[in-house]
């Protein structure tokens, strides 16, 4: 973590100083924004600490209730939410508070006696090793609290405004915020009043039954599964032996989904309360607690189970549903004008909760919406970039509802309907990347270039998440995870991996870095007056050589930037592949990197936009001119 560049923090460096909209900020509700969110579920939460960090725009973020969440029906955290906290600056918090998934047990009715439950497997969570993060479960109330601590922290200070219903909007034709909001408080003294907020852009992120969607007429398509669960977190008393593991149960009375919580005591279960008949009319949701706890002892057979508390449980129906589009854009209109509304999260997927995917989907529908309505509002991109959000992100919510359908399905067959004995934790084993997160790769776009080069930097796959990989830092000897400085600050990551010249011989990084530096087809070009150097563009070199071949006083000039008023000198940006005790493994070697040079570019939201030759400076131009055309 970097500070002091500013001048001296005696303080938490994490409360940034307040700039822009957060030096004067209106405690109340301002009658014209930037941008309004509404729903501060996990995609309007990411979305507000993404803008928050943006001094020059105006976001508000409204929620109906009166406070904030105490207990979230959310729990599963994977791999790429982790990383994507890692961005937000709280991942090792929210790991210490959580409960890890390492492996997953399979239990299944015992060949000798089938009315019994037997262990029949307990293969590991992340055979492949995607990730240096873990698997997590930890409370949905908790991930919005650390990300509302790192909104009110940023330099916008955002803090949400409870007590505000969505009401209608309309979208007008011209106008400097042509969306109009008709809010109703619905809390404390605003109780029963009715006003107007006008925006120029408005995120609904209000979840199934959203108001947003409606308002835009977008169409919720899908259709109940006619399969019931109880779900019920709970504190007991069990002879079960697998109690603190993940598990699929599977018995002759039906399944279970067990997944322990958070704080040593507390399990979720996910019980099977079997078909619902036609013409139930919704009668299986009044399916009591105790009624849930019978079932879940009959699956059980021959453990028990003495639930001594109830935190929360529910009774829902299995439904697949997606929005036929996430703006307000009618397909026949599409290019024709840029979106102004976009919808977020639930309000434009559902689907069961057995697979983990609900909160972690949505926190990368809020990710990708806020970086680029931070650029479009702040002069660095033009408006047409928005209507990349419903490329890409309906193409993904599609996957994740035709996964979760033949998951769930699964779910909740029995033992005897299986092709093979094994066939539940087998599929469990072979898509776990996909509910990881680590299976989105967005397709050619404004902001994602072709795969021409990709041979240069194949652990690099052009649209899909940068897989970080430890490096070592040069100016210290710090073993670091590269990824992991890759900041939720709105700037793009441009990654320069060195060549390795003979003696003697011009090296294609100098001339590169002369290039970026200097030239005004450079992005670096773009970057306003008075601010840092690196404002907008983060800049990194990692060379071949072992750290202590390496002179910091002939490193190129624009990977040791000045910072701050004091012009203090970056040494945060130059880096060498693994030569240390910690760090035993090249990067070059790990992500299949081309020891002749290349240059890997990251979106703000960590995916990878671009490979290219560091001779291909004129690729590289082009793609952010056309990206900054505004």
């Amino acid at each position: 973590m970097q500070f002091h560049h500013h001048g001296y923090v005696s303080g938490d460096p994490r409360v940034l100083p307040p700039a822009g909209t957060g030096l004067d900020r209106p405690a109340e509700l301002p009658d014209v924004v930037d941008v309004l969110i509404v729903g501060s579920g996990p995609a309007g939460m990411v979305a507000a600490a993404q803008l928050a960090q943006f001094p020059g725009v105006t976001t508000r973020l409204v929620e109906r209730r009166a406070g904030r969440l105490v207990i979230g029906q959310a729990d599963g955290i994977q791999a790429r939410s982790v990383e994507t906290f890692q961005a937000f600056g709280f991942a090792e918090r929210i790991v210490a508070e959580a409960y890890r998934i390492t492996e997953m047990a399979f239990w299944k009715p015992d060949p000798a006696n089938p009315a019994h439950i037997v262990r029949a497997a307990r293969p590991v969570d992340d055979p492949s090793h995607v990730s240096e993060f873990p698997h997590l479960i930890v409370n949905q109330a908790r991930v919005l609290d650390y990300f509302a601590e790192v909104a009110a922290s940023s330099p916008t200070r955002l803090t949400p405004d409870y007590g505000w219903e969505f009401v209608d909007l309309r979208v007008e034709e011209d106008g400097e915020h042509p969306v109009v909001v008709t809010l109703r408080g619905c809390a404390g003294e605003q109780d029963g009043v009715e006003r107007t907020v006008r925006a120029k852009y408005v995120v609904g992120a209000d979840g199934a039954r959203s108001g947003v969607r409606t308002a835009i007429g977008a169409e919720h398509m899908g259709a109940a599964a006619n399969h019931a669960w109880g779900v019920m977190d709970v504190l007991a008393v069990t002879d079960f032996p697998d109690i603190r593991t993940k598990c699929s149960i599977q018995s002759e009375a039906g399944n279970i989904l067990l997944i322990p919580r958070e704080g040593g005591y507390l399990f979720r279960m996910y019980v099977d309360l079997g078909d619902v008949a036609d013409g139930d009319n919704h009668a299986v949701r009044a399916t009591t607690i105790d009624q849930i706890i019978a079932r879940a002892n009959e699956i059980l057979t021959p453990y028990t189970l003495d639930v001594k508390d109830v935190a929360w449980h529910s009774v829902y129906e299995v439904g697949h549903r997606l929005t036929d589009r996430f703006d307000d854009v009618p397909a026949a209109d599409v290019g024709t004008r840029a979106p102004r509304v976009f919808i977020t999260g639930d309000a434009c997927h559902t689907h069961s909760a057995k697979a983990g995917q609900g909160m972690n989907v949505s926190m990368q529908d809020g990710f990708n919406i806020g970086w680029k309505l931070g650029h479009v509002l702040d002069g660095r991109a033009p408006a047409e970039l928005l209507a990349t959000y419903n490329a890409e992100r309906h193409v993904v919510a599609s996957d994740l509802i035709d996964f979760d359908r033949e998951w769930s399905t699964m779910m909740a067959k029995k033992p005897e309907d299986f092709d093979s004995p094994s066939a539940l934790e087998d599929f469990y084993v072979r898509t776990a990347e996909f509910p990881a997160g680590f299976m989105t790769e967005y397709q050619p776009s404004m902001v994602v270039g072709p795969a021409t080069h990709q041979g240069l930097a194949t652990g690099f796959p052009v649209g899909k998440r940068f897989r970080s990989a430890p490096v070592v830092r040069v100016a210290d000897a710090n073993p670091i995870h590269l990824g992991h400085h890759h900041r939720a600050d709105g700037r793009w990551r441009v990654y320069a991996f060195a060549d390795a010249p003979a003696a003697g011989e011009a090296s294609e990084l100098s001339r590169w870095a002369e290039w970026i530096a200097t030239s005004p087809s450079s992005p670096l070009a773009r970057t306003p007056e008075g601010l840092d150097a690196d404002a907008w563009f983060d800049v990194k070199v990692v060379y071949q050589q072992d750290h202590t071949a390496l002179d910091i006083g002939r490193v190129p000039e624009v990977f040791l930037p000045r910072s701050g008023p004091f012009g203090l000198v970056d040494y945060e940006k130059v880096y060498a592949a693994g030569a240390s005790v910690e760090v035993p493994d090249d990067i070059f070697d790990q992500r299949g990197l081309d020891r002749g040079g290349v240059v890997v570019v990251v979106r703000p939201d960590q995916y990878v936009a671009h490979v290219l030759p560091l001779t291909a400076t004129r690729e590289l131009g082009e793609f952010f001119a056309a990206l900054n055309d505004c």
